[in-house]
């Protein structure tokens, strides 16, 4: 086929104003592959026409159309256009460049032949190389140039080339889109793919440190052959079989591809090693996700190629609306519309030559002239407007508003020079810049369209899903947007996403090992990205969920663990109810024990008159019935939730009330050992025996009992107390002794007085007569002892409401000891013996 660099291609419509152009539609492939050493690739010598990209051409015709027919833009004004093709060669992008300016074959810069052309501002290019190429021949005229499909650092940009401005979004918008949309789907091991240039280094240079920042790890990073590493690449492969490193990693399923256009051949190539060097099970299971910078080539493969690899692929693109005008604009095009594009197209498109065609090909057949567009693919041609072409369409829009505001201010102020013969160089009042740096409109279908200080167009980008057919077609479908406003919101519909058919239709899994499951916390591996890790459970006591899985975290205090150890439950009160069977129990026995009590002091108070009562001293045996009655009641202030009052009460009253006993029997006891000394002649013993020496005993030990409980509730009174600690899963409500020292003083007092008692009544307990307590008193102080001294490490070794319990069951145990131990022999034989409570027989018994 023909060479097109020698074809001058291009598009002119006179108009007053004219827009110029530079747009990219035919590829010069490289000489650097020697195809009969690789037969695979002789497809490509029968690519010429990059078809998808004469929509650019036809976009700016639609534009400009609507521009002339709108009256309320540039009104008695005609915008023309003059399009050339950059071929994306370096030379050809200059030449055609000075070809906008002058008109001359042989060009003389700064000399203008041709008056009557009036270029206003130049659209283009398709990719960065282009761009700056065309910037550097404008920039010395100050000719705005628009380019639709550049990024690229803005500030540095824009300090080097002030004068062009940029109908896409800031490239920072995409690196916070690719961050999002891997957060999102908790894609954290991605590899990168660039192409081999500045552009792909610097790509890597800016997305690397941002991904580690948001928790993501970088798997691998290839970069895309060169044309001039293609042959070597191939002879590797042929020689050893492989090609090293190149997406190689097959946990990274989330693969980033960056590179322009003008690297359609470094993806012909990536397309070409994934079906022809057999890592199809490689790339199969990836997931491309392509940045704006990218665009499927639309080129005329070899029947074989398959596009599959690319099915389920998420990409970015400028924000695009559809206008549905423009579909109907396309329908009437035929090969005969005038341009000098649409000829070549035109057979590259539909695989047929024209008649008027200079070239024969047997291969070809011939155009009837009556194909229809909307037949093709949608790699080789789409009626739906593509984003580029959308750019370019919002471009010429922002031109004419600023050239009509411009238009506006020259009417206003009544300029000397019309604006049709004015040079944007020659009034510097006047100059397009100011007016295209504030320019704000809403489009045709009510997009915004707004430029910023930087020159660049506030808006946003799609994300779009590849869906491809076995036809080698395929369909891109809208699934998500990030707007730059409302602080770069993110968006996607996964329920719209079709996924590769090897994922089954749900979000692959792109990570470095498997997410550690809650109750386990990641362990970073030696020598690996902190992505890769091993999972170790939580210790006891501790929990980890998804939002904290590097460290294990307790509970908060009124909460526990469950039993996976991913979440916290809330902690149940803990303090012995009124209601549980063990309260029950013990609430029964005291309320048994203090009716038993009180039918014990009815019966000596009933039978006061007789010998056994009189012989046991009445005064000290009420005293100690009514202190026994009174300890199993006090039982009764350890149950239920504790409150101020009963923290207070439970033991100053206790250990006040068992020292009264403890003391009546202590006095009961000195008083039979008194009694029996006093019954010697001569013993000045019997003028202290009586019943102020046992008052003065229960009263003396009561008064220090009393000092010292009531120095502890002015120093540190027993309080409510919340124990969060003591058990796991619930929360000890309990009475806080406030000072320990002073508990324990209690307690041993106590246990004192008991201890004298014991070893009084020990001693005495050999001592003649019936009415003799001495020996029930023993036997009842060692009960009492052996309950408080083994309550002490048992109180100790429990914990919450069974440690109440267990100092509940010591006082009924110990009053009970008491009770039974003394009274009951004397009961038995005031009630079932009354002939033996006599004083004959007592009097016997002294004998």
């Amino acid at each position: 086929m023909r060479d097109p660099l020698q074809i001058p291609h291009e598009y002119y419509q006179q108009g007053d104003l004219i827009i110029g152009s530079i747009f990219s539609q035919f590829f010069s492939f490289f000489e650097t592959i020697s195809f009969e050493q690789h037969p695979n690739l002789s497809f490509i010598e029968d690519v010429l026409v990059v078809t998808k990209y004469y929509q650019h051409v036809l976009a700016l015709v639609f534009a400009v159309k609507e521009i002339n027919e709108d009256p309320k833009i540039l009104p008695n004004v005609t915008l023309g256009l003059h399009i050339y093709d950059s071929y994306f060669n370096e030379k050809m992008t200059y030449q055609t460049t000075l070809n906008l300016l002058f008109k001359l074959k042989e060009m003389v810069p700064n000399y203008k032949c041709d008056t009557k052309k009036n270029i206003k501002a130049v659209i283009g290019g398709l990719d960065s190389d282009t761009s700056l190429c065309i910037a550097t021949i404008l920039s010395p005229y100050k000719i705005p140039q628009v380019s639709y499909f550049l990024f690229g650092p803005s500030q540095s940009m824009k300090t080097q080339f002030p004068f062009i401005y940029r109908v896409v979004p800031n490239e920072e918008y995409q690196y916070h889109l690719i961050i999002q949309l891997l957060l999102h789907f908790q894609w954290t091991w991605v590899g990168i793919v660039t192409s081999d240039n500045d552009k792909g280094e610097n790509f890597v240079q800016t997305l690397v440190p941002k991904l580690s920042q948001n928790g993501l790890c970088l798997a691998f990073t290839d970069i895309m052959p060169s044309p001039t590493d293609f042959s070597n690449l191939l002879n590797e492969y042929h020689t050893s079989g492989d090609i090293a490193g190149f997406v190689k990693d097959h946990k990274a399923k989330a693969v980033i591809v960056f590179a322009e256009t003008a690297a359609v051949f470094h993806f012909i190539f990536l397309l070409y090693q994934i079906q022809t060097v057999n890592m199809v099970e490689t790339s199969l299971g990836r997931v491309w996700i392509l940045t704006a910078q990218w665009d499927f080539p639309a080129l005329q493969f070899n029947r074989g190629w398959s596009i599959e690899v690319f099915q389920g692929a998420l990409s970015f693109a400028v924000h695009t609306n559809q206008i549905e005008k423009f579909q109907d604009f396309l329908q009437p095009l035929n090969p005969y519309s005038g341009d000098s594009f649409i000829k070549d197209f035109w057979q590259q498109a539909f695989d047929c030559l024209l008649p008027d065609s200079q070239e024969s090909e047997e291969s070809y057949g011939t155009c009837t002239g009556q194909e229809k567009l909307e037949s093709l693919p949608g790699p080789f041609f789409q009626m739906s407007m593509t984003p580029q072409s959308y750019s370019i369409y919002n471009a010429a829009y922002i031109l004419a508003h600023a050239l009509h505001a411009m238009y506006v201010l020259n009417l206003k102020h009544k300029a000397v020079v019309a604006l049709p013969n004015s040079q944007p160089w020659q009034k510097r009042g006047l100059q397009l810049h100011h007016f295209l740096r504030s320019i704000s409109f809403n489009n045709s279908i009510g997009d915004q369209m707004s430029l910023n200080e930087k020159g660049e167009l506030e808006s946003g980008f799609d994300i779009i899903n590849w869906i491809t057919f076995p036809n080698r077609s395929f369909m891109k479908v809208k699934v998500g947007r990030m707007a730059p406003w409302d602080g770069r919101q993110f968006t996607i519909n996964e329920e719209n996403i079709t996924w590769h058919k090897v994922f089954n239709q749900t979000p692959p899994s792109s990570v470095c090992n498997n997410v550690c499951h809650p109750g386990f916390v990641r362990k970073k591996k030696e020598g690996e990205p902190f992505c890769c890790y091993d999972c170790d459970p939580c210790a006891e006591g501790k929990i980890s969920n998804p939002k904290e899985m590097d460290k294990c975290i307790k509970c908060p205090e009124d909460q526990y663990p469950n039993e996976d150890q991913d979440g916290c439950l809330p902690k149940m009160s803990h303090f012995l109810s009124y209601d549980e069977n063990l309260s029950i129990t013990l609430a029964f026995m005291a309320f048994s024990f203090s009716v038993i009590t009180a039918l014990v002091l009815k019966i000596f108070i009933k039978y006061k008159e007789t010998p056994l009562v009189k012989a046991n001293n009445r005064g000290l045996t009420y005293t100690l019935l009514i202190a026994l009655l009174l300890c199993f009641l006090c039982s009764m202030l350890f149950f239920g939730r504790p409150q101020k009052v009963t923290c207070l009460l439970r033991q100053t009253a206790f250990g006040i009330i068992f020292t009264v006993a403890v003391s009546s029997v202590l006095a009961k006891t000195i008083t039979v050992v008194l009694a029996f000394i006093a019954t010697k002649p001569g013993s000045r013993i019997r003028n202290w025996v009586g019943k102020r020496l046992a008052a003065s005993i229960v009263f003396s030990c009561s008064f220090i009992q009393g000092a010292l409980c009531t120095v502890w509730l002015c120093t540190a009174p027993p309080f409510p107390h919340l124990d969060m600690d003591t058990l796991a899963k619930e929360i000890v409500v309990e009475c806080n002794e406030g000072s320990v020292p002073m508990f324990y003083s209690v307690l041993g007092y106590l246990g004192f007085l008991a201890l004298v008692s014991f070893v009084v009544a020990f001693l005495a307990r050999a001592l003649p007569s019936t009415f003799n307590e001495a020996k029930f008193i023993t036997f009842s102080m060692l009960m009492f002892c052996s309950v408080w001294i083994s309550f002490v490490p048992t109180y100790l070794s429990t914990k919450g409401k069974y440690m109440v319990a267990v100092e509940i069951f010591s006082i009924l145990a110990s009053s009970a000891g008491l009770l039974g131990c003394i009274f009951f022999p004397k009961c038995y034989i005031i009630v079932m013996k009354p002939e033996l409570n006599s004083k004959k027989y007592l009097g016997r018994r002294m004998k």
